[in-house]
């Protein structure tokens, strides 16, 4: 079933799936210096945006229903999670994002949509609907900075490769 036509539950995890998929596309092709460079005043970079997007992953879906976590090496309250320090690896960071996303994956296809859940760090309850529907907005929020920073590197904009017209 495709998610032009798929239930809710479905159609939601298909669009997530579809910006994170446009996050690692950002990725392809560029050396470890470009995915590193800091392209704001602040210091936002492509890299970081990933390691912040797999820690966000791993609190909504994952600590706020009750799932297991991996311990984190970096304080995301204190905006670690935007910054790659030079020890850090970018396999490791693309592989943190991984497990992340199958973590949030497990959790998702566990739950209903109407689950319940807490998060440690706000003393509210959510429903993975949600969830779902913030990690949406987040995911393409940060995919379009990512946009941005990718097209100030190199020009490469879109959120997917294009679609070859011989295939």
């Amino acid at each position: 079933m495709t998610p032009y036509s798929a239930g809710e539950k479905q159609t939601l995890h298909a669009s997530l799936n579809r910006h994170r998929d446009a996050v690692l596309w950002k990725l392809q092709g560029l050396d470890d210096e470009q995915l590193r460079r800091p392209m704001t005043p602040t210091g936002t970079n492509l890299l970081g945006l990933v390691k912040h997007l797999a820690s966000v992953e791993y609190g909504w879906f994952v600590e706020t229903f009750g799932g297991e976590t991996e311990p984190l090496w970096f304080d995301p309250y204190e905006n670690e999670d935007m910054r790659i320090t030079p020890d850090e690896a970018t396999d490791r960071i693309i592989a943190f994002y991984g497990r992340a996303r199958a973590a949030a994956d497990a959790m998702i296809t566990e739950l209903p949509l109407a689950a319940q859940g807490h998060p440690s760090w706000r003393d509210i309850t959510v429903s993975l609907r949600w969830t779902l529907v913030h990690m949406i907005e987040e995911t393409a929020r940060h995919a379009g900075h990512m946009d941005i920073l990718r097209e100030l590197i190199d020009g490469t904009t879109g959120d997917h490769p294009p679609i070859s017209s011989t295939g």
